[in-house]
């Protein structure tokens, strides 16, 4: 059995208590009035909306004038009203780009579990302990991250602008798509996608357990019948949730492709975080006959899925730059122009770092190369969420800084303490699995 070190409890906390702290920095440094808002910008703005009133005093009658003039104030609060609401989203938008990409990472491990069940793989019986307790963390990261869709339809922050009736009001794009995108109708989706997920990780668990003590293999055959059946939900749930929890904070942008590259940044940070637990656990004597074969069919998974992620990128970027329609190009534009350093530092990350660190086979099989390669992949995809979320939900006011720092310390440290708890509830190693020798023996 794993026992779960006072080291690791300890640093779990500490960093849930740093997070915590620096989350709360963030709300309490937010502005919460227009002057106080244009006070922390000074600094850096040039006279946004400076020009109305100097326009309005070219022209050529009073009456013209008063006009221009009234249209620029109008105007000038109108934007600084939206940079108070993004100033104030900042620690809203650290909060749920944390939230969603730890809830993520343990989505993506609950998919290629799934699959290996399924598929009746022979290789991967080792490792569906450390896979089933990283999955542990649905329920708490699930909570929190629908918590947070609670707290915006209730208008304490302005991720999601199509939840405003004010905005809708005067947008005839968002009127039309008010059938779906409505809160009561979103709230229902978010339930039953949770629900389904952490339902079939909840069965699928008990059924794995029972195994062991089983005379036959009917939990066995059970759980491929529930993995089966789990797919195709999860395949409709998730596309579903990408459009809902993220593509939603740009309702007037949309992507056929979208659902696709979010689950291809999901899985392959699930994966890469099964690569990172099990060679630790294996560092501090547990999983035996988990070998460097192992090991290697998950760096395999990490280099091939980081390639198909910059497939979906490209085909995405590509399409919508060579259409060239304003509708589309503006969910690029601004991402260029505003987070020129994340946006291609992403690709860096995402791309041309794992191609290059894991092309060899042999490093595949190289433990530190493997755990400093998975670091800098869920770096990137960290970057990715926050570029997903933040240009539509604090502009180009966005830094990373104390409140996303504080914000990923804290989710770290609750996914830490959640995960390595969970394995303490069972052995590490299945015993009755059909596929287990096979497993065990895994070596080419």
């Amino acid at each position: 059995m794993y026992t779960f070190s006072n080291r690791l409890r300890i640093g779990s906390f500490i960093l849930m208590a740093v997070g915590l702290l620096g989350i709360g920095i963030g709300f309490v440094s937010a502005p919460s009035t227009v002057a106080e808002a244009k006070a922390l910008v000074a600094a850096h703005d040039d006279g946004h909306g400076g020009g109305h009133g100097e326009s309005a005093t070219h022209e050529g009658s009073d009456e013209a004038h008063g006009t221009v003039a009234m249209q620029g104030q109008d105007h000038g609060a109108s934007h600084d009203e939206h940079l108070l609401h993004q100033l104030q989203n900042r620690p809203w938008s650290a909060l749920y780009v944390a939230a969603l990409f730890f809830f993520i990472i343990a989505l993506g491990v609950l998919a290629f579990y799934a699959v290996q069940r399924a598929a009746q793989a022979g290789w991967s019986p080792m490792l569906f302990r450390v896979m089933e307790g990283i999955t542990a963390y649905l329920v708490p990261g699930g909570i929190i991250v629908f918590v947070l869709l609670v707290l915006s339809v209730l208008h304490l922050n302005h991720l999601f602008t199509w939840m405003d009736p004010e905005v809708v009001a005067h947008d005839t794009l968002l009127q039309g798509k008010t059938g779906y995108l409505n809160t009561p109708f979103f709230l229902i989706r978010a339930a039953i996608f949770l629900g389904g997920w952490i339902l079939y990780r909840e069965v699928s668990r008990r059924l794995s357990l029972a195994q062991d003590e089983a005379d036959d293999n009917s939990n066995f055959k059970k759980n491929f019948r529930w993995s089966a059946g789990f797919l195709v939900f999860y395949l409709v749930s998730e596309s579903i949730m990408s459009w809902d929890w993220i593509m939603s904070v740009d309702p007037h942008w949309f992507s056929t492709l979208f659902g696709w590259y979010v689950f291809a940044t999901m899985f392959v940070s699930g994966i890469t975080a099964i690569a990172i637990i099990s060679i630790y656990l294996k560092s501090r004597g547990y999983l035996p006959d988990v070998n460097d074969s192992h090991i290697h069919d998950l760096a395999k998974f990490m280099f091939g899925i980081s390639i198909f992620w910059t497939y979906l990128w490209f085909a995405q970027f590509m399409l919508i730059w060579y259409a060239n329609i304003p509708e589309e190009v503006t969910y690029f534009v601004t991402r260029i122009e505003d987070y020129k350093l994340p946006f291609f530092g992403m690709l860096a990350l995402n791309f041309v770092f794992p191609l290059l660190m894991l092309m060899n086979s042999d490093y595949k099989r190289v433990n530190w190369f493997v755990i400093m390669t998975g670091i800098v992949i869920l770096l990137g995809h960290y970057l990715d969420v926050f570029i997903m979320i933040m240009p539509a939900t604090v502009g180009d006011q966005w830094a990373i800084g104390i409140p996303e720092i504080g914000a990923v310390l804290f989710f770290a440290g609750l996914f830490i303490f959640w995960v390595f708890r969970a394995f303490t509830m069972a052995p590490l190693q299945p015993k009755r699995n059909p596929y287990i020798e096979e497993s065990r023996q895994f070596h080419y």
